[in-house]
């Protein structure tokens, strides 16, 4: 075996070239899967694809994907983010529709640009949700969020693999809202709504731990004693960065490329 210089890496792959950076969404069923198990879709996409990925350095190389905040498992999404580093420069357009046809339905590839500063991690503080609540009734729902808002910290608890955690929710909810699903965010096929069946958007600035969905719907027991009788389904319908009136700046920018449906 070859020694390695210092220095030098241990079997040095090809540069990478140009970044392209990808908004895919996770829904119906597969709003079940882990993040590692989408991470592995992605490997097998990109393959399948062929989509000149580049590769980590070393005697294991790994494909550059870089990943964004993913969504807790049960959560369906419609703004996933990841980046994609390539040994060639690409087309956004051919690697949204390579890629779209690589992964299983439900796994939806929607657009992509290239990779321009600032990094894609400082273009997302914040993220919008909304929650669907079968069995609440949109008044009991509206008056629980009232009080939420009406309150200036509101503390759960979270049970972590390293721990209890304290977070207060209130703290970093932006604003909230209930609408119903005749007037509802448009959220995808395969997380559509049920008639009469009220919703709860929220936008809820990134924080360590972050605050998920059930930590919200958590908030709103302390406060109103709310307790849906089923369990509510969420779905992330944007993250970006935070302006002054509450609502988020595409991360993907002006130069984005829309997959052609």
């Amino acid at each position: 075996m070859a020694r390695v210089r210092p220095g030098e890496a241990a079997n040095p792959a090809p540069p990478t070239v140009q970044r392209i950076r990808v908004r895919f969404a996770k829904r119906g069923r597969l709003r079940f899967l882990s993040h590692r198990d989408i991470a592995r879709a992605f490997e097998r996409a990109v393959r399948r694809a062929g989509v000149p990925v580049s590769h980590s350095h070393g005697f294991s190389p790994h494909p550059r994907l870089s990943w964004i905040g993913a969504a807790p498992t049960g959560a369906a999404s419609e703004a996933e983010y990841l980046e994609i580093g390539l040994t060639r420069e690409v087309d956004p357009a051919q690697l949204v529709d390579a890629l779209d046809r690589a992964l299983p339905s439900g796994l939806d590839v929607l657009e992509a640009a290239v990779a321009t500063p600032p990094a894609l991690a400082d273009r997302i503080d914040a993220v919008r949700w909304a929650v669907e609540l079968p069995g609440v009734a949109e008044g009991e729902l509206r008056a629980a969020v009232e009080a939420l808002l009406a309150e200036e910290s509101v503390v759960i608890e979270r049970v972590t693999p390293s721990g209890r955690k304290q977070i207060d929710v209130r703290k970093a909810l932006v604003k909230a809202a209930v609408v119903t699903a005749s007037n509802g965010p448009g959220l995808a096929t395969g997380t559509a709504a049920v008639a009469g069946c009220a919703i709860l958007t929220a936008v809820v600035r990134q924080t360590t731990p972050a605050v998920r969905p059930d930590d919200v719907l958590g908030a709103l027991d302390v406060v109103a004693g709310l307790t849906p009788p089923v369990p509510a389904r969420a779905t992330r319908m944007a993250q970006g960065l935070l302006d002054d009136s509450g609502e988020l700046a595409d991360p993907l920018g002006t130069d984005r490329v829309t997959a052609q449906v």
